[in-house]
């Protein structure tokens, strides 16, 4: 054992090459090799540097050799040590770019943990992706490339078929699997894999995986990734954890994070900066031609073309032609809500479907920022409740979901939650689809709220479709500003995540059912539209009218277009709110329209 981390040379001379930056080198590169050195620096950490050379022999079987980044990740997640003889990093994070052989590395990691190098028996690995695909790229590498190549010799110490490659001499198996396995052996692994991180939407098959590991001695973690398009789902909620790691903001609890990008989207046009995201571009001239393409095709079409940046430069971008606002600032949204007890708000329903989703939503409007109180209600008998991949019970627990165990939901659950709210809040006005208004109006009237209808006075306004569409380019500058505050509320970020913007030239339908089955099932993101629904009625997009539906990833996720419903309520909060007010809510036209709207404003 070599006691202390860069006395390894396999570690070593991969920190001096992020030090010397012969290639552009991102933040989190650098960060780590200093985190490691503090590390170094206040813990006893050990590195078997004798087991490493026997693992590195192994080698010789395969058809590539370790880049120094791989080698550098294998003997600190391998062969690096507490003095208590545990591993001391037994979660590998590897975020790198398309292209630069994680899924080479996960090969040889998982053949050499296989091997009597390891010393420990029946140490079974488990591979995991959401697609057969991908959860046996590695496996069909080993089980092609390695074991085929060199049956003769191979056979002696190894048994395989196309679903299993097992080490005679330790008796370890090596499986892939989409879902949780169900075998004993799958019951206690000494290592599982999760391949492209990236597409998992929820924690439910991680949660299973990683229940069987602790029964076998140095149980380890592998997640081998590229940026994706899932948003606020284990990728990103693992980042965020790294991030914090390297600042010293968090403990690590046994985490490497290596992780390479683009400092910044403006980097992109530099190709020198490109080594920031793959580290294995500099050895792979093929690899820059290729991106060398990409980049050209990205230039002319970057909504055509958004793999370059996310999957190749590990900045995610979304759907730049349809989403709402960037990560970045749905993630903005995360503030605390102060005390808004008495504060003037507007309030909005969804009510499109009695049987799947429905939504109510408050929003304030408190010194130039929007505050967004809303609540979700689920029926527990939606046919294809068992579709969505969202995990609803977690917001139930958190307070901003309620499940109806009943065959449709009464409009008078809505209703109460508004009276509940009206205690403590002061309602100036109300926006409703008209959709269904015949359920819901008598109940509303009963409480107190009447529709405006035409000059005629009232406390709610019935929205319709052609209404909703002016409205897109205030809400971006909303959310571009970061003037948007709902909290820690999940379950709104999902829905802002699962909706697009659709550009209608003949603005006939502010709503596209891009998947017809499952529109049913867009709650709260429309929900949030309605409250909204204008902002400026002479304000349109200088695309033209836009108008916003789900974006449909899977056309077996309803849950994509339920988040569309429930936040439409959100726009036409903000459209109630601002510009032009009273000309909807009075009817009237002219600079005193404008007066009364700006005292409103200023009220607020």
């Amino acid at each position: 054992m070599t006691t202390g981390i860069f006395n390894c040379a396999a570690i070593r001379e991969y920190a001096e090459r992020v030090r010397a930056a012969p290639v552009p080198m991102c933040r989190e590169q650098i960060a780590l090799i200093e985190w490691l050195e503090i590390l170094d620096g206040k813990e006893t950490i050990q590195v078997d540097e004798e087991q490493l050379a026997r693992y590195f022999d192994l080698q010789q079987y395969f058809p590539f050799q370790l880049l120094p980044w791989e080698k550098f990740c294998f003997a600190l997640h391998c062969c690096t040590y507490r003095p208590n003889g545990r591993p001391r990093f037994p979660i590998l994070l590897i975020l790198v770019g398309r292209g630069a052989g994680k899924n080479g590395f996960l090969s040889f990691e998982n053949f050499a943990l296989l091997t009597p190098v390891n010393g420990i028996p029946a140490y079974n690995i488990d591979d995991f992706a959401t697609s057969e695909e991908q959860a046996k790229t590695s496996f069909e590498e080993v089980r092609t490339q390695v074991l085929e190549a060199n049956e003769a010799k191979m056979h002696r110490k190894f048994d395989w078929t196309k679903e299993s490659i097992t080490n005679k001499a330790t008796g370890s198996t090596w499986k892939y699997h989409t879902r949780a396995p169900g075998t004993k052996d799958g019951g206690r692994p000494g290592k599982v894999n999760f391949d492209e991180f990236h597409a998992y939407e929820n924690t439910k098959l991680i949660d299973v995986a990683v229940t069987g590991l602790g029964k076998v001695p140095h149980p380890r973690r592998t997640i081998v990734t590229t940026q994706g398009d899932v948003r606020d789902g284990p990728l990103d909620t693992t980042l965020e954890k790294a991030l914090a790691i390297l600042a010293g903001e968090k403990e690590d609890g046994g985490m490497l994070p290596f992780i390479c990008r683009l400092d910044s989207d403006d980097e992109a046009k530099e190709p020198k900066n490109w080594h920031k995201a793959n580290p294995s571009l500099q050895y792979f001239g093929d690899l820059m031609d290729e991106i060398m393409l990409e980049y050209a095709e990205w230039l002319d079409d970057p909504v055509g073309h958004p793999g370059f940046m996310t999957k190749r430069m590990n900045r995610p971008q979304g759907d730049k032609d349809a989403e709402v606002t960037s990560w970045d600032h749905v993630k903005a949204t995360a503030r605390d809500v102060p005390d808004l007890t008495g504060k003037p708000c507007v309030w909005g329903i969804d009510y499109a479907s009695t049987s799947d989703f429905m939504a109510a939503g408050l929003l304030f409007l408190v010194d130039g920022t929007y505050y967004w109180i809303t609540h979700t209600w689920v029926c527990k008998h939606s046919k294809d409740l068992h579709r969505i991949q969202y995990p609803l019970a977690e917001a139930e627990q958190r307070g901003h979901l309620t499940f109806v165990d009943e065959p449709d939901m009464e409009p008078s659950l809505v209703v109460d939650w508004l009276q509940e709210q009206r205690k403590k809040y002061k309602f100036i006005y109300g926006a409703i689809d008209h959709y269904r208004f015949t359920l819901m109006g008598k109940y509303l009237k009963a409480a107190g709220f009447i529709p405006q209808k035409g000059k005629e006075d009232g406390n709610y306004k019935l929205t319709y479709l052609p209404e909703q569409s002016a409205i897109a380019p205030s809400l971006k500058k909303a959310f571009n500003a970061d003037a948007i505050i709902w909290g820690e509320n999940s379950l709104m970020r999902w829905y802002v995540g699962n909706t697009k913007q659709v550009v209608d030239k003949k603005a006939m339908s502010p709503l596209r059912k891009s998947n017809p089955r499952a529109e049913k099932r867009t709650a709260s993101w429309r929900l949030w539209l309605r409250s909204s629904f204008r902002t400026d009625w002479n304000r349109t997009s200088s695309s033209g009218p836009g108008t916003w539906a789900c974006i449909p990833t899977d056309k077996t996720a309803p849950g994509r277009k339920i988040s569309a419903r429930c936040c439409f309520i959100f726009k036409k909060a903000i459209d109630i709110y601002t510009l032009n007010v009273y000309n909807i809510i009075k009817g009237r036209k002219g600079e005193s329209a404008k007066n009364e709207a700006a005292g409103l404003d200023k009220e607020t």
